[in-house]
């Protein structure tokens, strides 16, 4: 499971966590692993437990170098989901960059599109299940979402966002048709939009 060994150092994985939720922000993570010491259980975000994601949160933010996008729903809706993505990617290497002091030797992106940049990069279908940076920036843009997510339950406990993290769960949607949208939603999803005119 690597495909740094091709491409110039360092190489910076990115991946992004929260593209198809009705409510939340789009995270992105870039990730430089260190040459030695990276930590062992690297996966797909998705494979893991929360537990087993909480702990390489930690242990790879302790030795790795690592940035962070965030896109707020407000934005989604203005730019389009696609675009608040690669936006949120764009700021996370970005974020990568200045803590290196200069540009990645190469970017691995999870997905078939790169973010329109000047970083020399590479698109990898799958690429969380090939590349161990691309796994470690799962972990982290995963953990962090769902963290934010968490948060804002006990602001909107209605919605359920501890469980369903702001996916359209029937639980959450039933509540959306109930109390309508609040600030976090993404009001150019469907579901969303229909029940703001519910209202």
């Amino acid at each position: 499971m690597t495909h740094e060994r091709r491409y110039p150092s360092p190489v910076a994985g990115v991946d992004e966590a929260g593209r198809g939720p009705l409510a939340g922000p789009v995270v992105a993570a870039a990730v430089v692993l260190p040459a030695k010491g990276v930590p062992r259980g690297i996966d797909d975000s998705k494979r893991l437990s929360a537990t087993a994601r909480a702990a390489l949160f930690a242990r790879i933010s302790d030795c790795a170098i690592v940035g962070v996008g965030v896109i707020e729903a407000e934005e989604i809706d203005t730019l389009n989901i696609l675009w608040a993505t690669m936006k949120a990617m764009t700021l996370a290497v970005d974020a990568v960059a200045a803590q290196l002091g200069h540009a990645p030797g190469h970017v691995l992106v999870d997905g078939n599109r790169l973010p329109r940049w000047d970083y020399a990069a590479t698109a990898l279908v799958g690429g969380d299940a090939l590349s161990l940076s691309i796994g470690a920036a799962s972990i982290i843009a995963k953990h962090t979402r769902d963290a934010i997510m968490i948060r804002h339950h006990e602001t909107w406990p209605h919605y359920g966002w501890a469980s369903n993290k702001g996916y359209g769960s029937a639980a959450h949607l039933s509540a959306l048709r109930e109390h309508g949208p609040t600030p976090l939603h993404r009001r150019s999803f469907a579901p969303v939009a229909q029940a703001a005119l519910a209202l």
